[in-house]
């Protein structure tokens, strides 16, 4: 029998502008669409941490981040 300790998944987003959209417009919209997922991670209670966060010269967003996967424990992985 097997039973997982504790779990993380590391993702790399990349929050991009829409293309048909003016850039000032779609460069907010980026911003908004990050605050949206960091709010929604703390309201689901979600256990993460951001490794990077980077604008890009376009506008877009990356970010490199290590969160809890599903509902397993997190152990050390967050220290």
């Amino acid at each position: 029998m097997k039973r997982v300790k504790s779990a993380c998944i590391v993702q790399t987003l990349h929050f991009m502008l829409k293309e048909d959209e003016a850039h000032a417009y779609a460069v907010k919209l980026v911003q908004e669409n990050v605050k949206r997922y960091k709010d929604d991670l703390d309201r689901k209670r979600t256990k993460y941490r951001i490794l990077t966060e980077k604008t890009l010269e376009d506008g877009s967003v990356m970010i490199e981040i290590k969160k809890q996967y599903s509902t397993s424990p997190v152990g050390n992985y967050l220290d």
